[in-house]
């Protein structure tokens, strides 16, 4: 499939409508992902990022449809990433000698995956290069979410190759943004900056004003994944600036795992103590183990707070609650509150593990942790309501 975007440019890369998961699954893909590829055909032709290897022969196949591929007279690879270059060392056997401009960091990058030393061109915000009509300006982009990240735009025709900036994982038969459901493509990006950027979000607020100050006139924005927006670009845009800027909903979010029932009691009864208490909050739920991890980390990142629960399991946690909570506590929250609870048999231990763990990984500690031993009877259900309410007055 080759997609028209402007006069110069053209989508070339790959749908994968069948996708489910991504990072080895970490992150769910509910309606699959595109690896997206652009060729700029203006006095000189340039590739700007690739496809994953494992679609590399039809990749270079369909490109061969439009063009020589000894036309190509730049490949730009705005992230090394292997999803995003992966399909490099095939076209490298037919065109080695091709110019590949990136950061220097992506130099080191691409040297280190494919151990090849090939014809290097080293960019940094500012530079550009002519093409004919259009220039080609280059942006570093470090850490968002790669150090070797930076994106490029195409001046005459107004058009951002983002990278993973303004990303999201979603396939769809035409590539522009108003062809979709706002809503659905909107959410998908939210939880892609959840996933991949909010991690480095202090470095996503400045790219966005950095961004702003360029005031770059802005047609297209074609980023690596997801379709090209265009309709909707000042509300990506606008939804950035305000996920970079400790960005936090009325809503608080409590997950748990439970092995025999006791934890879920304790869980569903703080939920509706909160909202008995607090009716304008939004009051999140889920079992860990039968929920969506990618859906509950972008829950974390919309709330003001969360409160996490496990049953104790010899001497530790359950698996997906300590997956969870490595997860988000590598997230570096800020301005965050949280709070543990579980039930145990004889050793409470883990529970105040898990206390220490938010607190060590960047949460603001709001209560003690709450322990139930056995199984809640109806006075320490009146107890954990007690505990709901010491935890939301810490937000006063």
């Amino acid at each position: 499939m080759i997609i028209d975007i402007s006069p110069s440019v053209k989508w070339v890369g790959k749908m994968d409508y069948n996708l489910r998961g991504f990072h080895g699954d970490q992150i769910s893909t509910h309606h699959g992902s595109s690896y997206n590829s652009y060729l700029i055909q203006d006095e000189k032709t340039v590739l700007v990022d690739l496809v994953y290897a494992p679609y590399a022969t039809d990749f270079i196949s369909n490109l061969e449809t439009i063009i020589d591929l000894n036309s190509i007279d730049h490949i730009v690879v705005n992230h090394s990433e292997p999803d995003h270059s992966g399909a490099l060392p095939y076209l490298m056997e037919r065109i080695p000698n091709t110019p590949i401009i990136c950061t220097a960091s992506g130099a080191k990058a691409i040297k280190g995956q494919y151990h090849k030393d090939w014809n290097f061109q080293i960019v940094k915000t500012g530079d550009k290069i002519s093409l004919g009509k259009n220039e080609l300006l280059f942006i570093d982009a470090a850490m968002l979410h790669w150090p070797d990240t930076m994106m490029c735009y195409l001046n005459n025709e107004n058009v951002l190759f983002s990278n993973d900036i303004f990303g999201h994982h979603f396939a769809a038969t035409s590539i522009f943004d108003y062809d979709s459901r706002k809503s659905e493509i909107m959410d998908e990006a939210e939880k892609y900056y959840a996933s991949i950027i909010f991690p480095f979000a202090n470095k996503a607020k400045k790219k966005m004003q950095q961004l702003d100050e360029m005031n770059l006139p802005l047609d297209f924005i074609c980023p690596a994944h997801g379709v090209v927006w265009k309709e909707y670009i000042p509300e990506i845009l606008e939804k950035y600036r305000l996920w970079s800027d400790a960005y936090q909903l009325n809503q608080v979010t409590i997950f748990y795992d439970s092995m025999y029932g006791a934890t879920i009691k304790i869980a569903e009864t703080i939920a509706e103590e909160m909202k008995e208490l607090e009716p304008e909050l939004d009051v999140k739920i889920y079992h860990a183990g039968k929920t969506d991890s990618s859906d509950i980390m972008t829950n974390v990142f919309r709330s003001k707070g969360i409160l996490v629960g496990s049953s104790v399991i010899n001497n530790g946690i359950l698996n997906t609650i300590a997956g969870l909570l490595e997860e988000i506590c590598n997230m570096g929250p800020e301005n965050k509150k949280a709070a543990a609870f579980g039930s145990y048999g004889w050793s409470p231990k883990p529970i105040d593990m898990m206390n220490e763990h938010l607190g060590s990984g960047g949460f603001e500690i709001a209560a003690a942790p709450f322990k139930v031993q056995w199984m809640p009877n109806a006075e320490m259900l009146t107890k954990a309501k007690e505990f709901a309410k010491i935890y939301l007055e810490s937000f006063k």
